[in-house]
């Protein structure tokens, strides 16, 4: 496992070719993806805190490489507010993409306007061969205002070849799996933690359990499902071998991966499944 300079070095130094992608896992629904036209932040969660089982595996102030970071929703292991000026301030082409009503409170964060891009489901924003289009989640609840929108985004990335879906915190809905068919997925990042009465009452809001993900996956057949949101509090997360032995035994001849933070995976290592 790397961390720090030397994995930020490592994701300079990583080859990337048309129609691959490598990632690394930052710890809950985090990762950094390469792609060859893109680097690409997905929900860093980089602030420390006392109740986190995984410890930030960059200062903010280690992101230089950022193309593109982007936010699913207004909730701090998602859209880390502490940690994104920071980014920004050394990474000064990077572009933060969040749902429209976090996009209002730019000025908020410390974050210039004209870097942070606002979208609502289906919504579509492109530059330097990347294409990012928002799909609505479903946090437990969809909560859409009529003005602003959805406050929770999944996005589906178009970036060097291949395409990407990372689903935000989100359940797994009625059309979800149809909008998802319309194009074939190189590469899957879904919540497994599941949901319950005692969390709820907590104020914990809920996602996918291990199941309703493996078959999300089952339904779109990705080349390759990563699961998460499962390692970082004690109170919300779950069993990843769980994940593990369901889809081996429903869908045996899908890939997914699990493995360590801070490691280089390799989307060409998986073929598409049969």
């Amino acid at each position: 496992m790397k961390s720090g300079t030397a994995l930020i070095a490592e994701i300079n130094a990583t080859p990337v070719e048309a129609g691959d992608a490598v990632f690394w896992w930052l710890g809950q629904l985090g990762y950094v993806v390469k792609t060859a036209t893109a680097i690409i932040y997905f929900d860093p969660y980089l602030t420390p805190r006392p109740d986190r089982l995984v410890a930030p595996l960059l200062h903010p102030e280690e992101v230089s490489n950022a193309n593109l970071v982007l936010g699913t929703h207004n909730h701090s292991d998602h859209i880390d507010r502490p940690a994104w000026p920071r980014i920004a301030a050394v990474s000064p082409n990077a572009r933060f993409i969040v749902p429209r009503a976090v996009a209002a409170q730019a000025a908020q964060m410390n974050l210039d306007p004209t870097r942070v891009i606002g979208l609502d489901a289906e919504a579509e924003w492109q530059a330097s061969g990347t294409q990012v289009t928002a799909i609505a989640a479903a946090h437990e609840f969809f909560d859409r205002d009529e003005v602003t929108g959805y406050p929770y985004l999944g996005y589906l990335v178009r970036s060097g070849g291949v395409t990407i879906y990372h689903s935000g915190d989100t359940l797994r809905y009625e059309g979800l799996e149809t909008r998802l068919r319309q194009q074939p997925l190189d590469l899957v990042f879904l919540p497994i933690n599941g949901r319950d009465a005692r969390r709820l009452r907590a104020g914990i809001i809920g996602n996918m359990t291990y199941q309703e993900a493996a078959d999300l996956a089952g339904g779109v057949r990705p080349r390759l499902t990563v699961p998460g949101h499962y390692d970082m509090f004690a109170r919300n997360g779950e069993n990843p071998a769980l994940f593990a032995d369901y889809m081996r035994v429903k869908y045996p001849g899908l890939h997914f991966w699990i493995g360590p933070h801070g490691t280089a995976v390799r989307l060409l290592s998986y073929s598409w499944p049969r």
